[in-house]
């Protein structure tokens, strides 16, 4: 049985090759409808449209954020990557194999290498055990050392993310969010995995710990050569560590491109409305707001032809009749869009 260095010092490695750049994971034409049940014998009477043809690729050791409003399907986008929900369609490559084909003793092999940090990292934790043996779940799961090798890895990730040996010990409740966070974070590298999911993970703490978990996320990815799919719908965190951004609506992808490219020239006007509420640190200049009329629609029934035409200052009539393409406008520059040319 190999001891608790082995991966740790086999993912630093991987740390010089991080710049070659090929495609870690692609998610092609992602579709999850969720059933609404109702009557007496609880048919399916609709469907809920939470993600409706989601393309994304991610280069191994990028970070890729996802943005937009709460309810546009970006956590649905991430479960159903890793199968915690069971897509409707599409295909995800990871490392050039297809995800949702795997089973059993395939599919748990792949998942060492696909990992998750939860938005909310108490309710991830059981409270009943202490916070060294949730770290070292997946090591006993995937049978990797002895209890003295998973111990000396358990206690490695927690230095690695700020907390020190004796934390092991203590429950979940005897910690504040910010170092529950790095709990999370730190049973998420324990597997020592090449792509990691971070589900909205700062959204919940305070300013200065936000700026604490988003660099000790930077420096984990500069050391292990990790990737990262930075979910978030604060877009001051999402420029500070992405190097592309995706804004998705309505679970629809609207724009993707790369993080000065998008934060420079945002090209569709939701993505415009939402670069227009970021907030200047400097009293003496003022941002031009774009103010979207009315609410979201439902994904219960979504408008037809684009979805954003309802609430889209420049729509015209073709926005309502067909469903704009999402295409390449620019070099590693896509929009969906009809008033982009």
């Amino acid at each position: 049985m190999g001891v608790s260095k082995e991966p740790i010092t086999s993912t630093s490695s991987q740390a010089t090759i991080d710049n070659s750049q090929w495609d870690l994971v692609q998610v092609k034409n992602l579709v999850k409808y969720f059933p609404v049940r109702g009557g007496l014998f609880q048919r399916v009477v609709a469907w809920i449209q939470a993600v409706d043809d989601v393309s994304v690729t991610i280069r191994q050791g990028e970070t890729v954020g996802l943005v937009g409003e709460s309810g546009c399907g970006k956590t649905t986008v991430g479960r159903t990557m890793l199968l915690l929900n069971e897509p409707t369609s599409g295909e995800v490559m990871f490392d050039g194999v297809e995800v949702f084909k795997l089973r059993g003793k395939e599919l748990k092999d792949m998942r060492r290498n696909m990992q998750i940090i939860f938005q909310d990292p108490y309710a991830s934790l059981d409270p009943r055990t202490p916070i060294g043996e949730s770290v070292a779940e997946g090591l006993k799961i995937h049978k990797i050392g002895n209890s003295q090798e998973r111990f000396e890895v358990v206690i490695e990730m927690l230095r690695k993310v700020g907390l020190e040996d004796y934390h092991a010990r203590r429950y979940p409740h005897e910690f504040s969010g910010g170092q529950r966070q790095r709990i999370g974070i730190a049973r998420a590298l324990a597997l020592q995995p090449k792509f990691i999911i971070a589900d909205e993970p700062v959204s919940a703490l305070d300013v200065s710990i936000q700026s604490q978990v988003l660099n000790i996320l930077k420096d984990l990815q500069g050391e292990f050569g990790l990737t990262y799919l930075f979910i978030a719908h604060n877009l001051s965190v999402v420029e500070h560590i992405s190097d592309r951004v995706a804004v998705m609506y309505l679970g629809k992808m609207v724009e993707m491109a790369g993080r000065d490219e998008l934060f420079r020239n945002p090209l569709h006007p939701y993505t415009q409305a939402l670069m227009s509420a970021i907030p200047i640190p400097d009293p003496t200049l003022k941002r031009e707001r774009i103010i979207l009329q009315g609410d979201v629609p439902s994904p219960l029934n979504p408008p037809s032809g684009c979805r954003f035409h309802p609430r889209c200052p420049v729509a015209f009539g073709h926005c309502a009749v067909q469903e704009p393409p999402f295409r390449e406008v620019s070099k590693d520059h896509q929009v969906a869009c009809w008033r982009v040319e």
